[in-house]
């Protein structure tokens, strides 16, 4: 089948000059007039005419392709177990928070997973590092970027969890070993409200709570560089305001088993836990659960369960050591 004038004439200048081997549209070639058709049908007749060099001259790798994407995702794959690993999260809790399945994540850390772009950038937001981190040949621990962030935390660190986890007495030790403050997030509330937080939430409620814990967030990182802060249970499901702790603080996450959570609050003399609700363990272990994921996207984890206090504070000041939150 032969091309018509009318073909031709489509094709504008393009047949003025010769094509190259390095460049099918070299200088001075006019598409403008050109439909798509017309240069696809041009494309096919320098193919046949052997005029287009064959793609393994204009590999730009110059190298065996295939190596090199092995290589890459060897790379992904143990960035993202080595991410997984700094925080202290399981593969089923990094599966819940980026909403990739487990199995898919085994695959991608064992260097099988080709992984999409956009599924990558969701394991990246989960593991709290941007998703070139997890592709760059240098190590992103150590760059520039990665001490960006620990600048922008400066020395505050946040203990989170919910209610029995240890996050009251471990700050207060912790904040006199290490000679900072010792802060927590009801407390600057009701410095806030100027009264109890039992009576913000009789007057105002929990969405009057929520805005003065928001507040009192804020305010903490404006009056301290360097800190430890106690944040109250429920902080984790208010996505603005738990997304600016997790930018200024370093989080870290105490863990404890609902048995211990139950105990550790009647030990401070509240009842109202089980008082009249024979389902309270339950409820609790359903909290637990559910908050797992959002727990999961601090920096560090800390398991205090059947850990003595001395025990716990002591793995609570290594973990801060080694994970430089105060360097």
């Amino acid at each position: 089948m032969g091309r018509s004038p009318a073909d031709d004439a489509q094709l504008g200048t393009y047949r003025q000059g010769s094509p190259s081997d390095a460049d099918p549209f070299p200088p001075g070639t006019d598409l403008g007039n050109c439909n798509r058709v017309s240069v696809l049908y041009e494309l096919c007749i320098m193919v046949q005419n052997s005029e287009m060099p064959a793609m393994k001259d204009i590999n730009p790798i110059g190298g065996d392709v295939d190596a090199a994407v092995s290589q890459l995702l060897l790379r992904v794959g143990a960035r993202v177990r080595a991410a997984r690993k700094r925080i202290g999260i399981s593969r089923r809790v990094l599966s819940e928070t980026s909403g990739v399945s487990s199995r898919y994540l085994a695959q991608l850390e064992g260097g099988v997973g080709n992984i999409s772009i956009g599924l990558l950038q969701r394991v990246a937001l989960a593991l709290d590092c941007r998703i070139d981190w997890l592709i760059c040949e240098e190590d992103p621990w150590a760059s520039d970027s990665t001490r960006a962030g620990h600048a922008m935390r400066a020395h505050r660190i946040c203990l989170i969890g919910l209610r029995g986890a240890g996050k009251s007495t471990l700050g207060a030790l912790a904040g006199n070993a290490l000679g900072i403050p010792f802060v927590e997030t009801n407390g600057e509330i009701e410095d806030l409200a100027g009264m109890p937080v039992a009576e913000v939430m009789a007057l105002y409620g929990e969405d009057g709570y929520r805005r003065l814990e928001a507040q009192a967030v804020a305010r903490i990182v404006e009056t301290h560089d360097s800190v430890i802060m106690a944040a109250a249970g429920g902080i984790v499901t208010e996505p603005e305001t738990y997304d600016a702790l997790l930018r200024k603080f370093h989080t870290i996450w105490l863990v404890a088993s609902p048995e211990e959570h139950m105990s550790r609050v009647r030990e401070q003399g509240d009842e109202r836990p089980m008082a009249g609700n024979p389902e309270a363990m339950a409820q609790l272990k359903s909290i637990l659960t559910s908050r797992e994921a959002l727990h999961g996207k601090a920096l560090a984890r800390l398991d205090t369960a059947g850990a003595s206090v001395e025990q716990s504070l002591a793995a609570l000041l290594v973990l801060i050591k080694e994970q430089n939150f105060l360097a």
